[in-house]
């Protein structure tokens, strides 16, 4: 059935605006106290209303929730405390009459210990799929095969008394790594995608997607020097970060299973992609590589701006020309907060001006663009007390990090209700009195909302041929201050913006420019000058070119 969507546009994904749902924390249907499948169908309208292109939705896959669903115990079916695989079909067709395109998360880099695979595998090594699991035997005095590390603390390497013999976990010890180097774990997976492919899918979010291929030879990852660390991937306080990592991820062999994978995807029409690169060292180029030529991934994104590093004018510029220079033919995708880090009002301590004007720039780079649920309300990092934790992330390394609850927390969607409208039952966490404050319906009834920024600035992003497409070419960048021009299908911009809390007056490129209607700012263009109050932005236009 997917076949018939060869018809639209097979680049639809490419400038496209996608909003992430966080499945757990989106809207409960049957009161206890978690969100499923049927209350995202009832929300769908809401993010509609926002004007984007697609809906991303975390996992939903059967699971013994150690990680919350990035532990898949079975890629073929919903895990029942979100319903079932009819539930899933009437969200598909519930998102396309809105004119919504659906990616899921794929988890292929790992699986539950509780997959059947894995239970088959460690029972022996010489079962069908005993080399489907990442094996090796111990060092002689019985210590793991290798240095590696996980990201959730501790060696990576986990001994399995019934075979006798270490695994390889990247992340929790309950979620060992699959073995791409075995041609039918690659088989396996590939199945899955067409699974979700023939369900009416519109493409996928790769999980953690550079971690598939291990080096075959298991070599030590060197040290990397004092002035090397790099935390955009862990947490300050987890040693994961004093290794550069070249053995134990983004191996060169990934990028033939990328192309295998790319291959299904296309066969099934206008299919997107869009890959997790969690690399600190190599994150650009990595972009770069799996998303060029046309055949692998169809966008990445790495952490770039999901990191603490405040996005002033100068970073901004960096990451940009730089992605440009060494990527000319891919395609990259920007957030500034997703379901794993710290909400970006708290991580940057941003106004409520600065947030306006920072999603403005944002919505202006080129590439395409993720929005995490809550974000659209200028939700808040929320302060989860120790008791009330869930995440084993945030367990393992309390107090100096906090895991990811805070930004996990419930959807509010009404302030006169304790959970927000969330649940009838207890939220699985609790909903913060200040996100009350923020609730849907609160915005809804003020125009000028942050809620009704985003939907006027996406409708403005949509509605500019250069933002969606175009090319990137700095003009200036400093601490508080950026300007580029967006060029692109027959129109040519100037994006500038004032990051800073005072006024500034600037000067434009050469041409005849005025400034452009509909974006939701406050600036003055006149006789090749521009006036910008604080944390303001101002799009002019030459025209057609």
């Amino acid at each position: 059935m997917s076949l018939t969507r060869t018809e639209t546009d097979p680049d639809w994904w490419r400038g496209a605006v996608i909003y992430q749902v966080y499945p757990r924390s989106y809207q409960d249907s049957n009161g206890d106290g978690i969100g499923d499948l049927a209350g995202i169908i009832e929300r769908l309208p809401h993010i509609a209303s926002l004007g984007v292109d697609a809906v991303w939705l975390s996992p939903f896959f059967r699971s013994p929730m150690l990680d919350f669903g990035y532990d898949v115990s079975d890629y073929r079916d919903v895990d029942p405390m979100f319903g079932t695989l009819a539930d899933f079909d009437a969200l598909i067709a519930r998102a396309h009459e809105l004119g919504l395109k659906v990616l899921i998360d794929l988890v292929l880099s790992h699986t539950s210990e509780q997959h059947p695979w894995f239970a088959e595998s460690r029972r022996s090594r010489d079962n069908p799929r005993a080399n489907w699991y990442v094996w090796a035997d111990p060092k002689p005095d019985g210590t793991p095969p290798n240095n590696w590390l996980s990201i959730f603390g501790g060696s990576a390497w986990e001994w399995d008394g019934e075979r006798m013999q270490y695994y390889l976990h990247n992340f929790l010890i309950e979620q060992p790594d699959l073995n791409f180097h075995e041609p039918a774990v690659q088989e396996a997976l590939l199945d899955v995608a067409r699974f979700w492919l023939e369900r009416g899918v519109d493409g996928f979010r790769l999980d953690t997607v550079n971690f598939y291929v291990h080096d075959r030879q298991l070599r030590d990852n060197p040290a990397l020097a004092p002035g090397e660390i790099n935390e955009n991937t862990a947490p300050a306080v987890n040693p994961y970060n004093f290794q550069n990592h070249l053995y134990d991820k983004t191996r060169p062999e990934n990028l033939a299973f990328l192309a295998r994978l790319r291959a299904v995807m296309d066969e099934y029409g206008a299919i997107t992609s869009v890959g997790e690169v969690g690399e600190s060292q190599r994150g650009p180029q990595v972009q770069a590589e799996y998303t060029s030529g046309g055949d692998k991934l169809h966008m990445c994104y790495d952490f770039a701006f999901l990191s603490n590093t405040f996005p002033t004018g100068s970073f901004v510029s960096q990451v940009l020309e730089t992605f440009s220079r060494i990527g000319a033919d891919g395609w990259a995708c920007w957030a500034f907060s997703n379901h794993d880090v710290v909400r970006h009002i708290s991580r940057w301590g941003l106004g409520a001006e600065q947030a306006r004007v920072l999603t403005g720039l944002l919505m202006a780079l080129r590439g395409s663009v993720c929005l995490y649920q809550g974000e659209e309300l200028g939700l808040e990092e929320a302060e989860i007390a120790f008791e009330e934790l869930q995440d084993p992330y945030g367990k393992r390394f309390w107090p100096r990090f906090r895991g990811r609850d805070g930004c996990r927390t419930p959807m509010p969607w009404r302030q006169d209700n304790r959970s927000g409208g969330f649940s009838e039952g207890r939220p699985w966490l609790p909903v913060p009195p200040g996100h009350l404050e923020r609730a849907v319906s609160r915005q809804e009834e003020d125009a000028g909302s942050l809620l009704n920024f985003y939907r006027r600035m996406i409708a403005f992003r949509s509605a500019q041929p250069a933002l969606v497409g175009g090319s990137f070419e700095t003009v200036a960048a400093e601490e508080d201050f950026l300007s580029f021009l967006r060029e692109g299908d027959g129109q040519r911009l100037f994006c500038a913006f004032n990051l800073g809390g005072a006024p500034r007056e600037i000067i434009l490129p050469k041409g005849e420019w005025t400034m452009l209607a509909g974006a939701p700012f406050n600036a003055e263009v006149e006789q090749g000058r521009a006036s910008l109050p604080a944390y303001q932005a101002v799009f002019a236009t030459a025209g057609r070119v």
